[in-house]
Protein backbone atom coordinates (compact mmCIF):
# COMPACT_ATOMS: atom_id res chain seq x y z
CA UNK A 1 0.00 0.00 0.00
CA UNK A 2 3.18 2.16 0.99
CA UNK A 3 4.63 1.42 -2.81
CA UNK A 4 1.00 2.40 -4.22
CA UNK A 5 1.32 5.88 -2.32
CA UNK A 6 -1.58 5.01 0.17
CA UNK A 7 -1.32 7.18 3.18
CA UNK A 8 -0.72 5.08 6.95
CA UNK A 9 -3.65 5.99 8.23
CA UNK A 10 -5.55 3.92 4.99
CA UNK A 11 -2.88 1.65 5.90
CA UNK A 12 -3.71 1.40 9.20
CA UNK A 13 -7.36 1.15 8.33
CA UNK A 14 -7.06 -1.76 5.99
CA UNK A 15 -4.62 -3.68 8.42
CA UNK A 16 -7.59 -2.96 11.73
CA UNK A 17 -10.18 -5.04 9.01
CA UNK A 18 -8.13 -7.51 8.35
CA UNK A 19 -7.46 -8.33 11.75
CA UNK A 20 -10.71 -8.22 12.58
CA UNK A 21 -11.42 -10.90 9.86
CA UNK A 22 -8.70 -12.88 11.82
CA UNK A 23 -10.29 -12.19 14.76
CA UNK A 24 -12.99 -13.89 13.31
CA UNK A 25 -15.58 -11.41 13.58
CA UNK A 26 -19.52 -11.84 11.99
CA UNK A 27 -19.93 -9.78 9.20
CA UNK A 28 -23.63 -10.92 8.83
CA UNK A 29 -26.42 -9.79 10.27
CA UNK A 30 -29.29 -12.95 10.56
CA UNK A 31 -32.52 -12.05 10.43
CA UNK A 32 -33.60 -13.61 14.05
CA UNK A 33 -31.07 -11.25 15.55
CA UNK A 34 -33.43 -8.23 13.83
CA UNK A 35 -36.13 -6.40 13.63
CA UNK A 36 -38.32 -3.59 11.59
CA UNK A 37 -37.42 -0.20 11.80
CA UNK A 38 -40.23 2.24 12.92
CA UNK A 39 -42.06 5.31 13.91
CA UNK A 40 -39.83 7.09 10.76
CA UNK A 41 -40.75 10.92 10.17
CA UNK A 42 -41.21 11.75 6.77
CA UNK A 43 -40.17 14.69 4.99
CA UNK A 44 -43.46 16.25 4.54
CA UNK A 45 -44.29 16.42 7.92
CA UNK A 46 -41.01 18.70 8.29
CA UNK A 47 -42.21 22.04 10.10
CA UNK A 48 -42.00 25.02 7.18
CA UNK A 49 -39.68 27.22 7.32
CA UNK A 50 -35.86 27.69 6.33
CA UNK A 51 -32.96 28.26 8.61
CA UNK A 52 -30.80 30.57 5.85
CA UNK A 53 -27.84 30.01 7.93
CA UNK A 54 -27.66 26.18 8.44
CA UNK A 55 -27.97 26.33 4.16
CA UNK A 56 -25.16 28.43 3.99
CA UNK A 57 -22.90 26.00 5.77
CA UNK A 58 -24.05 22.91 3.56
CA UNK A 59 -21.48 21.31 1.31
CA UNK A 60 -22.26 18.55 -1.72
CA UNK A 61 -20.03 15.29 -1.55
CA UNK A 62 -20.72 13.26 -4.48
CA UNK A 63 -19.74 9.93 -4.89
CA UNK A 64 -17.54 9.53 -7.94
CA UNK A 65 -15.63 6.37 -7.77
CA UNK A 66 -17.36 4.21 -9.94
CA UNK A 67 -17.14 3.02 -13.65
CA UNK A 68 -19.91 2.38 -15.81
CA UNK A 69 -18.96 -1.17 -15.21
CA UNK A 70 -22.10 -2.99 -15.66
CA UNK A 71 -22.80 -0.88 -18.71
CA UNK A 72 -19.95 -2.39 -20.33
CA UNK A 73 -17.90 1.02 -20.11
CA UNK A 74 -14.98 1.68 -18.73
CA UNK A 75 -15.52 5.37 -17.94
CA UNK A 76 -16.97 7.56 -15.07
CA UNK A 77 -20.59 6.96 -14.77
CA UNK A 78 -21.10 10.61 -13.37
CA UNK A 79 -20.30 11.51 -17.78
CA UNK A 80 -22.43 8.75 -19.40
CA UNK A 81 -25.51 11.00 -20.51
CA UNK A 82 -28.39 10.92 -18.35
CA UNK A 83 -30.83 12.99 -19.82
CA UNK A 84 -31.59 15.33 -22.73
CA UNK A 85 -28.22 15.39 -23.95
CA UNK A 86 -26.62 16.01 -20.28
CA UNK A 87 -24.63 14.05 -18.01
CA UNK A 88 -24.99 13.05 -14.38
CA UNK A 89 -22.35 15.75 -13.80
CA UNK A 90 -23.44 18.44 -15.89
CA UNK A 91 -27.16 18.24 -14.39
CA UNK A 92 -25.72 18.11 -10.46
CA UNK A 93 -23.54 21.45 -12.17
CA UNK A 94 -26.91 22.65 -13.28
CA UNK A 95 -28.93 21.79 -9.71
CA UNK A 96 -26.05 23.55 -7.68
CA UNK A 97 -25.80 26.82 -9.45
CA UNK A 98 -29.80 26.85 -9.45
CA UNK A 99 -29.69 26.54 -5.67
CA UNK A 100 -26.65 28.82 -5.28
CA UNK A 101 -28.78 32.00 -7.22
CA UNK A 102 -32.35 30.74 -5.17
CA UNK A 103 -31.02 30.60 -1.38
CA UNK A 104 -27.71 33.26 -2.06
CA UNK A 105 -25.38 30.62 -0.81
CA UNK A 106 -21.58 29.05 -1.59
CA UNK A 107 -23.19 25.38 -1.38
CA UNK A 108 -20.06 23.96 -2.94
CA UNK A 109 -19.84 20.54 -4.68
CA UNK A 110 -16.85 18.19 -4.21
CA UNK A 111 -16.34 14.46 -5.54
CA UNK A 112 -14.71 11.33 -4.28
CA UNK A 113 -12.86 9.70 -7.13
CA UNK A 114 -11.47 6.70 -6.78
CA UNK A 115 -8.09 5.87 -8.72
CA UNK A 116 -10.01 4.49 -11.76
CA UNK A 117 -11.71 7.85 -12.20
CA UNK A 118 -9.36 10.36 -11.00
CA UNK A 119 -7.21 11.10 -14.53
CA UNK A 120 -10.45 11.05 -16.93
CA UNK A 121 -12.61 13.40 -14.22
CA UNK A 122 -9.52 15.93 -14.55
CA UNK A 123 -10.85 18.19 -17.40
CA UNK A 124 -14.67 18.07 -16.24
CA UNK A 125 -14.00 19.45 -12.93
CA UNK A 126 -11.34 22.10 -14.68
CA UNK A 127 -14.45 22.59 -17.02
CA UNK A 128 -16.94 23.11 -13.98
CA UNK A 129 -14.03 24.96 -11.99
CA UNK A 130 -16.75 27.37 -9.92
CA UNK A 131 -18.50 24.15 -8.45
CA UNK A 132 -15.98 23.57 -5.60
CA UNK A 133 -16.13 27.27 -4.74
CA UNK A 134 -12.43 27.19 -3.77
CA UNK A 135 -12.22 24.12 -1.91
CA UNK A 136 -10.21 21.14 -3.10
CA UNK A 137 -12.77 19.88 -6.47
CA UNK A 138 -12.05 16.14 -5.56
CA UNK A 139 -10.47 13.29 -3.14
CA UNK A 140 -9.67 10.22 -3.75
CA UNK A 141 -10.71 7.39 -1.61
CA UNK A 142 -8.39 4.32 -0.72
CA UNK A 143 -7.23 1.43 -2.61
CA UNK A 144 -6.68 -1.75 -1.09
CA UNK A 145 -5.38 -5.63 -1.18
CA UNK A 146 -8.00 -8.26 -2.33
CA UNK A 147 -7.09 -10.83 -0.09
CA UNK A 148 -6.30 -14.53 -0.89
CA UNK A 149 -9.33 -16.56 0.37
CA UNK A 150 -7.25 -19.36 1.86
CA UNK A 151 -4.24 -17.89 3.26
CA UNK A 152 -6.22 -14.20 3.81
CA UNK A 153 -2.57 -12.85 2.86
CA UNK A 154 -2.77 -10.10 -0.63
CA UNK A 155 -3.38 -11.95 -4.09
CA UNK A 156 -0.94 -12.19 -6.35
CA UNK A 157 -2.09 -11.80 -10.03
CA UNK A 158 0.84 -11.59 -12.46
CA UNK A 159 -1.62 -12.03 -15.75
CA UNK A 160 -3.23 -8.30 -14.72
CA UNK A 161 -1.59 -7.19 -11.34
CA UNK A 162 -4.14 -4.12 -10.90
CA UNK A 163 -6.83 -6.86 -10.41
CA UNK A 164 -4.65 -7.37 -7.21
CA UNK A 165 -6.65 -4.43 -5.83
CA UNK A 166 -9.91 -3.19 -4.92
CA UNK A 167 -11.64 0.02 -3.23
CA UNK A 168 -12.41 -0.49 0.61
CA UNK A 169 -16.22 0.46 -0.26
CA UNK A 170 -17.94 3.78 0.16
CA UNK A 171 -17.57 3.40 3.79
CA UNK A 172 -14.09 4.66 3.22
CA UNK A 173 -15.43 8.82 2.41
CA UNK A 174 -15.01 9.26 6.19
CA UNK A 175 -11.50 8.81 6.59
CA UNK A 176 -10.54 10.01 3.38
CA UNK A 177 -12.21 13.37 4.15
CA UNK A 178 -10.02 13.42 7.15
CA UNK A 179 -6.65 11.85 5.21
CA UNK A 180 -7.16 15.08 2.12
CA UNK A 181 -7.37 17.64 4.33
CA UNK A 182 -10.35 18.79 3.09
CA UNK A 183 -12.62 17.62 6.53
CA UNK A 184 -10.47 20.24 8.36
CA UNK A 185 -10.45 23.06 5.57
CA UNK A 186 -14.59 22.86 5.57
CA UNK A 187 -14.79 23.45 9.39
CA UNK A 188 -11.76 26.01 8.50
CA UNK A 189 -14.17 27.97 6.28
CA UNK A 190 -17.44 28.01 8.22
CA UNK A 191 -18.93 24.74 6.35
CA UNK A 192 -20.92 22.80 9.13
CA UNK A 193 -22.88 19.94 7.74
CA UNK A 194 -21.96 17.81 4.30
CA UNK A 195 -24.86 16.29 2.17
CA UNK A 196 -23.34 12.73 0.89
CA UNK A 197 -24.78 10.88 -1.93
CA UNK A 198 -24.03 9.62 -5.19
CA UNK A 199 -23.21 10.74 -8.53
CA UNK A 200 -25.72 8.86 -10.32
CA UNK A 201 -29.14 9.56 -8.11
CA UNK A 202 -29.90 13.13 -9.41
CA UNK A 203 -33.25 13.15 -6.92
CA UNK A 204 -29.86 13.71 -4.17
CA UNK A 205 -30.58 18.12 -4.07
CA UNK A 206 -29.92 19.88 -0.98
CA UNK A 207 -33.59 20.29 0.41
CA UNK A 208 -33.91 23.21 2.61
CA UNK A 209 -36.49 21.52 4.94
CA UNK A 210 -33.41 18.87 5.77
CA UNK A 211 -30.65 21.25 6.88
CA UNK A 212 -33.11 23.47 8.84
CA UNK A 213 -34.34 20.10 10.46
CA UNK A 214 -30.79 18.66 11.09
CA UNK A 215 -29.71 22.71 12.90
CA UNK A 216 -33.16 23.10 15.05
CA UNK A 217 -33.40 19.27 15.91
CA UNK A 218 -29.43 19.30 16.83
CA UNK A 219 -29.22 16.03 14.37
CA UNK A 220 -25.75 14.40 14.47
CA UNK A 221 -26.41 12.15 11.20
CA UNK A 222 -29.18 11.78 8.90
CA UNK A 223 -29.79 9.07 6.69
CA UNK A 224 -32.96 9.53 4.08
CA UNK A 225 -34.58 6.53 3.71
CA UNK A 226 -37.73 5.21 1.04
CA UNK A 227 -40.33 2.68 1.32
CA UNK A 228 -39.56 -0.65 -0.30
CA UNK A 229 -40.72 -1.96 -3.44
CA UNK A 230 -39.90 -5.02 -6.13
CA UNK A 231 -37.22 -2.32 -7.31
CA UNK A 232 -35.33 -3.52 -4.38
CA UNK A 233 -34.35 -6.88 -5.04
CA UNK A 234 -30.10 -5.95 -3.97
CA UNK A 235 -30.62 -2.42 -1.35
CA UNK A 236 -29.91 -2.32 1.94
CA UNK A 237 -32.76 -1.84 4.07
CA UNK A 238 -32.20 -0.55 7.48
CA UNK A 239 -33.46 -2.61 10.96
CA UNK A 240 -33.00 -2.46 14.46
CA UNK A 241 -30.44 -5.07 16.51
CA UNK A 242 -32.94 -7.28 18.85
CA UNK A 243 -29.76 -6.98 21.42
CA UNK A 244 -29.03 -3.40 22.14
CA UNK A 245 -32.20 -1.72 19.80
CA UNK A 246 -29.96 -0.19 17.70
CA UNK A 247 -30.38 1.14 14.07
CA UNK A 248 -28.32 -1.00 11.67
CA UNK A 249 -28.11 -0.96 8.37
CA UNK A 250 -28.00 -4.10 6.34
CA UNK A 251 -26.17 -4.80 2.80
CA UNK A 252 -26.58 -7.98 0.65
CA UNK A 253 -22.77 -9.51 1.41
CA UNK A 254 -24.31 -9.39 5.24
CA UNK A 255 -26.74 -11.47 4.56
CA UNK A 256 -26.38 -15.34 5.25
CA UNK A 257 -27.73 -17.58 2.60
CA UNK A 258 -30.47 -18.93 4.88
CA UNK A 259 -31.98 -15.78 5.08
CA UNK A 260 -31.94 -14.29 2.11
CA UNK A 261 -35.45 -15.08 0.91
CA UNK A 262 -36.18 -13.28 4.28
CA UNK A 263 -33.79 -10.19 2.96
CA UNK A 264 -35.95 -9.75 -0.06
CA UNK A 265 -39.42 -9.21 1.43
CA UNK A 266 -39.48 -5.11 1.41
CA UNK A 267 -42.54 -5.12 2.97
CA UNK A 268 -41.13 -6.70 6.04
CA UNK A 269 -38.29 -4.84 5.84
CA UNK A 270 -39.79 -1.32 4.73
CA UNK A 271 -37.43 1.47 4.95
CA UNK A 272 -34.41 1.11 2.48
CA UNK A 273 -31.29 3.13 2.52
CA UNK A 274 -30.98 5.96 -0.12
CA UNK A 275 -27.43 6.80 0.76
CA UNK A 276 -28.45 10.05 0.55
CA UNK A 277 -26.69 11.31 4.23
CA UNK A 278 -26.36 14.27 6.31
CA UNK A 279 -23.24 14.99 8.23
CA UNK A 280 -22.97 16.90 11.44
CA UNK A 281 -18.78 17.70 10.22
CA UNK A 282 -17.82 18.41 13.72
CA UNK A 283 -19.44 15.36 15.09
CA UNK A 284 -17.61 14.00 12.59
CA UNK A 285 -14.19 15.10 13.21
CA UNK A 286 -14.60 14.55 17.11
CA UNK A 287 -15.53 10.78 16.40
CA UNK A 288 -12.08 10.67 14.02
CA UNK A 289 -10.09 12.08 16.21
CA UNK A 290 -11.42 9.91 19.28
CA UNK A 291 -10.63 6.68 17.25
CA UNK A 292 -7.36 7.67 15.20
CA UNK A 293 -8.80 8.87 12.06
CA UNK A 294 -10.87 5.14 11.50
CA UNK A 295 -14.29 5.83 11.91
CA UNK A 296 -15.79 1.98 13.54
CA UNK A 297 -18.17 0.86 11.14
CA UNK A 298 -19.70 -2.98 10.66
CA UNK A 299 -16.85 -5.07 8.15
CA UNK A 300 -18.90 -6.61 4.69
CA UNK A 301 -16.42 -9.32 3.39
CA UNK A 302 -17.60 -9.18 -0.13
CA UNK A 303 -16.53 -13.04 -1.90
CA UNK A 304 -15.04 -12.74 -5.62
CA UNK A 305 -12.94 -13.92 -7.71
CA UNK A 306 -9.73 -11.72 -8.65
CA UNK A 307 -11.12 -11.82 -11.45
CA UNK A 308 -14.40 -11.01 -11.77
CA UNK A 309 -14.87 -12.01 -15.37
CA UNK A 310 -13.53 -15.18 -14.75
CA UNK A 311 -14.96 -17.87 -12.30
CA UNK A 312 -12.30 -19.78 -12.55
CA UNK A 313 -9.73 -17.64 -10.50
CA UNK A 314 -8.66 -17.70 -7.66
CA UNK A 315 -11.31 -17.11 -4.95
CA UNK A 316 -10.70 -13.37 -2.70
CA UNK A 317 -12.13 -11.87 0.07
CA UNK A 318 -11.97 -7.64 -0.57
CA UNK A 319 -12.89 -5.91 3.06
CA UNK A 320 -15.29 -3.02 2.50
CA UNK A 321 -17.42 -0.84 4.66
CA UNK A 322 -20.83 0.74 3.49
CA UNK A 323 -21.32 4.63 4.54
CA UNK A 324 -24.32 4.16 5.76
CA UNK A 325 -23.66 2.24 8.55
CA UNK A 326 -22.22 5.31 9.79
CA UNK A 327 -25.82 5.29 11.42
CA UNK A 328 -24.71 3.14 14.25
CA UNK A 329 -21.60 4.81 14.92
CA UNK A 330 -23.32 8.38 15.42
CA UNK A 331 -24.82 8.58 18.74
CA UNK A 332 -28.21 10.19 17.94
CA UNK A 333 -28.55 9.20 14.05
CA UNK A 334 -31.78 9.53 12.68
CA UNK A 335 -34.13 8.30 9.50
CA UNK A 336 -35.93 10.89 7.40
CA UNK A 337 -38.52 9.31 5.04
CA UNK A 338 -38.26 11.07 1.69
CA UNK A 339 -40.36 10.27 -1.72
CA UNK A 340 -38.97 9.11 -4.63
CA UNK A 341 -37.79 11.96 -6.16
CA UNK A 342 -35.00 11.70 -4.04
CA UNK A 343 -34.05 8.15 -4.62
CA UNK A 344 -33.73 7.19 -8.90
CA UNK A 345 -30.54 5.72 -8.65
CA UNK A 346 -29.41 4.69 -11.75
CA UNK A 347 -27.20 0.79 -11.75
CA UNK A 348 -28.65 -0.42 -14.79
CA UNK A 349 -29.89 0.07 -18.53
CA UNK A 350 -33.39 -1.00 -17.03
CA UNK A 351 -32.84 2.77 -14.78
CA UNK A 352 -31.56 4.28 -17.79
CA UNK A 353 -34.44 3.89 -19.62
CA UNK A 354 -36.41 5.28 -16.87
CA UNK A 355 -34.50 8.36 -16.17
CA UNK A 356 -34.37 9.42 -20.04
CA UNK A 357 -37.91 8.93 -20.61
CA UNK A 358 -40.80 11.22 -20.38
CA UNK A 359 -41.65 9.33 -16.56
CA UNK A 360 -39.36 12.50 -15.33
CA UNK A 361 -39.40 15.77 -16.48
CA UNK A 362 -36.74 18.64 -15.27
CA UNK A 363 -37.91 21.65 -12.89
CA UNK A 364 -36.38 25.29 -13.22
CA UNK A 365 -33.70 23.90 -10.48
CA UNK A 366 -32.61 21.25 -12.78
CA UNK A 367 -34.42 18.41 -9.80
CA UNK A 368 -36.51 15.83 -11.41
CA UNK A 369 -39.89 15.54 -11.24
CA UNK A 370 -42.52 13.13 -11.93
CA UNK A 371 -46.32 13.01 -11.68
CA UNK A 372 -46.79 9.68 -10.08
CA UNK A 373 -45.29 6.04 -9.48
CA UNK A 374 -42.50 4.92 -11.77
CA UNK A 375 -42.53 2.43 -13.96
CA UNK A 376 -41.29 -1.10 -12.66
CA UNK A 377 -39.02 -2.01 -16.18
CA UNK A 378 -36.69 -4.92 -16.71
CA UNK A 379 -34.77 -5.54 -20.03
CA UNK A 380 -33.73 -8.83 -21.45
CA UNK A 381 -29.92 -8.53 -19.92
CA UNK A 382 -28.67 -10.38 -23.21
CA UNK A 383 -29.98 -7.36 -25.72
CA UNK A 384 -29.75 -4.58 -23.70
CA UNK A 385 -27.26 -4.92 -20.60
CA UNK A 386 -24.53 -2.83 -22.62
CA UNK A 387 -25.10 0.58 -23.51
CA UNK A 388 -24.20 0.62 -27.07
CA UNK A 389 -26.46 -2.28 -27.45
CA UNK A 390 -29.26 -0.95 -25.45
CA UNK A 391 -29.00 2.63 -27.63
CA UNK A 392 -29.10 0.83 -30.66
CA UNK A 393 -32.44 -0.88 -29.62
CA UNK A 394 -33.98 2.40 -28.99
CA UNK A 395 -33.07 4.67 -31.75
CA UNK A 396 -34.91 7.14 -31.95
CA UNK A 397 -35.12 7.47 -28.14
CA UNK A 398 -37.07 5.78 -25.09
CA UNK A 399 -40.98 4.71 -25.73
CA UNK A 400 -43.22 7.26 -23.81
CA UNK A 401 -43.60 5.64 -20.07
CA UNK A 402 -45.55 8.38 -18.46
CA UNK A 403 -48.67 6.49 -18.48
CA UNK A 404 -47.04 3.05 -17.76
CA UNK A 405 -46.75 0.84 -14.55
CA UNK A 406 -44.83 -2.01 -16.07
CA UNK A 407 -42.90 -2.80 -19.04
CA UNK A 408 -40.92 -5.93 -19.32
CA UNK A 409 -39.21 -6.99 -22.47
CA UNK A 410 -38.05 -10.66 -23.56
CA UNK A 411 -36.12 -11.17 -26.45
CA UNK A 412 -34.72 -9.13 -28.91
CA UNK A 413 -36.58 -5.71 -29.57
CA UNK A 414 -36.48 -2.36 -31.43
CA UNK A 415 -38.32 0.50 -30.53
CA UNK A 416 -39.55 2.77 -32.95
CA UNK A 417 -39.81 6.34 -32.66
CA UNK A 418 -43.09 8.08 -30.77
CA UNK A 419 -43.99 4.45 -29.44
CA UNK A 420 -46.21 5.13 -26.29
CA UNK A 421 -46.27 2.62 -23.21
CA UNK A 422 -49.63 2.31 -21.21
CA UNK A 423 -50.06 0.04 -17.88
CA UNK A 424 -48.59 -2.91 -17.70
CA UNK A 425 -47.01 -4.19 -20.53
CA UNK A 426 -44.80 -7.57 -21.26
CA UNK A 427 -43.28 -7.94 -24.08
CA UNK A 428 -41.61 -11.43 -25.61
CA UNK A 429 -40.43 -11.94 -29.33
CA UNK A 430 -38.82 -15.38 -30.07
CA UNK A 431 -37.31 -13.66 -32.96
CA UNK A 432 -35.81 -10.29 -33.52
CA UNK A 433 -38.73 -7.32 -33.63
CA UNK A 434 -39.30 -4.06 -34.40
CA UNK A 435 -41.88 -1.73 -33.11
CA UNK A 436 -43.55 0.30 -35.96
CA UNK A 437 -43.12 4.24 -34.64
CA UNK A 438 -46.03 5.81 -33.19
CA UNK A 439 -47.44 1.88 -31.85
CA UNK A 440 -49.44 2.16 -28.55
CA UNK A 441 -48.90 -0.97 -26.23
CA UNK A 442 -51.53 -0.67 -23.71
CA UNK A 443 -51.88 -3.04 -20.61
CA UNK A 444 -51.60 -6.56 -22.57
CA UNK A 445 -48.88 -9.65 -23.06
CA UNK A 446 -47.72 -8.44 -26.56
CA UNK A 447 -46.22 -11.76 -28.18
CA UNK A 448 -44.38 -11.56 -31.05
Amino acid sequence: MREHGQSEEAIRSFLAARARLIAGERALLPSDELEPAEDVPALDELPEGVDREALAQVVLIKLNGGLATTMGLRQPKSLVIAREGRTFLEIIAAQARALRRRFQIPLPVVLMNSEATRAPMEPELRRHGDLCDGLLPAFEQSMVPKLDASTLLPISWPANPSLEWCPPGHGDVYGALRRSGLLAAMLERGFRYAMISNCDNLGATLDERIATHLATEGIPFLMEVVEGTEAERKGGHIARRRADGRLVLRETAQVPPEDEESFRDFRRWRYYNTNNLWVDLRVLAELLDEHDGLLPLPLIVNRKTVDPRDPDSPPVLQLESAMGAALGAFPGARLLLVPRTRFIPVKTTDDLLVMRSDAWTLDADMRPVHPGALPYVELDRRFYRLLDEFERRFPAGPPSLRQARRLVVRGDITFGRGVVVRGEVELEAPEPLTIADGTVLEGRRDQA
